[in-house]
């Protein structure tokens, strides 16, 4: 992170009155600090937020010397999709539900800001993955994802019949929902609700979840971080699929198509707070050890 910081841009709903809340506090705050606010353009604000400059959303990253992301991880995630390339770090505070990534509570706010402004805070690298899809006629459209990359079935009942390959290598053909390619980071989210294995966040490997699998055989596997993964489309008839990262949409998938995933050289920098404890985080947010045996 550049000190001193001069520049900080705020990523969150602010129509949002949880969101709206802590910005009211926050502003200021970094105000008095002699801190310029950035937000984007886009994002309407409260009727009472003041001397804050509004820019492009494409100018909040490299304009900003940190970047604060408010609400649940993702907002959090979308703040990642935009300091990808800009090695800017984020810090995220919680008014979400789950908050595996948005770790700074409300009430703990404006110490952990002042801790990130005097560069007290943990620096986390966080690998991200790198989506490309390839259409039959050549189109190609690439995106960041710092979760995961989902391609899913839409607008049918119908389930998708689908090849992955890692490396070049055929592995299966599959007949479900979609597939999910996951990070580390992104173990603990979607992949995890289709049966997938918790990652260390710095773990050098990927997980891939078939959703929904019309075959019980069909199981979530996990490869090395370095490979490359590929997902074909087979030919039925209106077969068509989405694909997303992060939630935000890609693309749309067809027979013909490729879609290939790999680690992206690109890192994001997440600040935590001193002593920050993986997996007491993971016995809080999946109720580990409740009980009598609970430490």
């Amino acid at each position: 992170m550049a000190f001193p910081v001069r520049t900080c841009a705020l990523v969150g709903r602010f129509a949002d009155p949880q969101v709206a809340e802590p910005l009211s506090v926050l502003v200021p705050h970094l105000q008095s600090r002699r801190i310029e606010v950035l937000v984007s353009e886009e994002t309407p604000l409260p009727s009472d937020a003041r001397n804050i400059v509004r820019v492009p959303t494409s100018e909040l990253a490299p304009r900003s010397d940190l970047v604060i992301a408010i609400g649940g991880d993702g907002t959090l995630l979308y703040a990642a999709g935009l300091v990808a390339r800009h090695n800017v770090p984020l810090l995220g505070i919680n008014r979400g539900r789950l908050g595996f990534l948005t770790d700074v509570m409300p009430q703990d706010m404006l110490a952990a800001v002042d801790a990130a402004l005097a560069g007290e805070l943990q620096g986390d690298e966080r690998p991200l993955l790198c989506a490309q899809l390839r259409a039959a006629a050549g189109r190609v459209a690439q995106a960041f994802a710092l979760n995961d990359v989902v391609m899913q079935k839409h607008d049918t009942g119908r389930t998708l019949e689908f090849e992955t390959r890692v490396n070049g290598t055929y592995v299966n053909t599959h007949d479900g929902d979609g597939i999910i390619i996951a990070s580390p980071t992104g173990s603990t989210a979607y992949a995890l609700s289709c049966g997938g294995p918790i990652l260390e966040p710095h773990l050098d490997a990927l997980v891939i979840a078939p959703i929904c699998a019309h075959t019980l055989s069909d199981r979530p596997i996990v490869v090395s971080a370095r490979s490359t993964v590929e997902v074909r489309l087979l030919e039925r008839p209106d077969t068509h699929a989405h694909v997303t990262c992060d939630g935000m949409l890609l693309g749309v998938l067809a027979p013909g198509d490729r879609l290939q995933i790999r680690s992206a050289d690109e890192r994001v920098t997440l600040l935590h707070p001193p002593g920050q404890d993986y997996y007491k985080l993971l016995r809080s947010k999946l109720h580990w050890g409740r009980g009598s045996f609970q430490r």
